[in-house]
């Protein structure tokens, strides 16, 4: 067997930025701090944090007054800001450069008078965040099908958003439908979506052809990951998007002689290594690391974190080891 190792995968910077934001939290204030939702979308991620006493909470009135608080990498709403400030919480924001670029691009076209439409994953916490600054004049898309049933007056300023961690094929479907519906529709001067997804879809795209079995790291509620397995399974091989070595079937591996490993943005290299150090074990495999594209991008620790802060150590190391 031979295994093909996806490059780039794994972390991208706003997920490393967000994840340091919350080490160095820890370090400061010590135990508990607390993060409004996941922090990240991966379980192991999620689970390490709370075995350091880590708090992840669904709502603000579940944070006691005065303490810690941690916005999560995929943004947040002015309502939750509001209320953590009501609380006095001592706020630090970790939402990824990325996402507040879009948080901003909506509060821009709502201030023009806009109705916004974006496209995105109903109940994922981008979304959310989002939609929460401009709810009125914003309309939430996912398929070309939903853009058909839209009926807005033809005197409407339209203009489009989106998700920043959607497909780049799926999103682009919706993106002509928009078009071919609303040809004077306005958008961004630069696209949404992700360098890190799209640079990942890319390597996916070019090196599943090559594969019996494409293995994805990454969680269930990863938008990201959930992508990449979908676009190895129309290229033609098995994929499977697993969280873990512990979810690994020995059956999918019995005819397969390349399998390619890739990981979604927020999902830990040690995950990776562990899954290739079991097709090693088990199968003998050798490895082969394939680069699409280079990453150099990085985003700086939060002001208000910065400000508390000593010079900064290395960073990240147990996650990324």
């Amino acid at each position: 067997m031979q295994i093909i190792l996806a490059n780039p995968r794994g972390f991208c910077a706003g997920v490393n930025m967000a994840i340091e934001s919350l080490e160095r939290s820890l370090d400061f204030f010590g135990a508990p701090v607390y993060v409004y939702h996941e922090i990240v979308h991966n379980k192991y991620v999620v689970e390490r944090f709370k075995s350091r006493g880590v708090v992840f909470v669904e709502s603000i009135a579940d944070v006691p007054e005065g303490s810690p608080l941690l916005y999560s990498a995929h943004g947040v709403s002015p309502q939750i800001r509001d209320e953590a400030r009501s609380r006095n919480l001592r706020a630090i924001d970790a939402t990824c450069p990325l996402v507040t670029k879009v948080h901003l691009e909506a509060v821009k076209y709502a201030s023009e008078g806009y109705t916004i439409i974006l496209i995105g994953h109903e109940g994922h916490d981008e979304v959310i965040g989002t939609m929460g600054e401009a709810p009125e004049r914003m309309i939430l898309v996912e398929t070309a099908e939903d853009v058909e049933s839209l009926d807005l007056d033809a005197s409407t300023k339209v203009a489009y958003l989106t998700q920043t961690t959607l497909s780049v094929d799926d999103a682009n479907i919706v993106i002509a439908a928009l078009r071919a519906k609303f040809p004077r529709i306005a958008n961004p001067h630069k696209d949404d979506i992700c360098y890190a997804t799209q640079n990942r879809q890319e390597a996916v795209r070019e090196l599943a052809g090559r594969a019996d079995v494409v293995l994805v790291l990454g969680s269930q509620n990863s938008s990201n990951s959930k992508r990449l397995a979908e676009i190895a399974r129309s290229l033609g091989p098995q994929a499977h998007l697993i969280d873990g070595v512990a979810d690994l079937r020995s059956e999918w591996f019995e005819a397969a002689e390349t399998v390619l490993i890739t990981a979604g943005a927020s999902a830990p290299e040690d995950v990776v290594q562990e899954c290739i150090g079991y097709l090693q074990a088990r199968f003998g495999a050798s490895i082969v690391e394939e680069w699409v594209r280079e990453e150099s991008v990085h985003f700086p620790l939060p002001k208000s974190l910065r400000e508390l802060l000593p010079p900064a150590r290395p960073s990240g190391a147990a996650l990324r080891a």
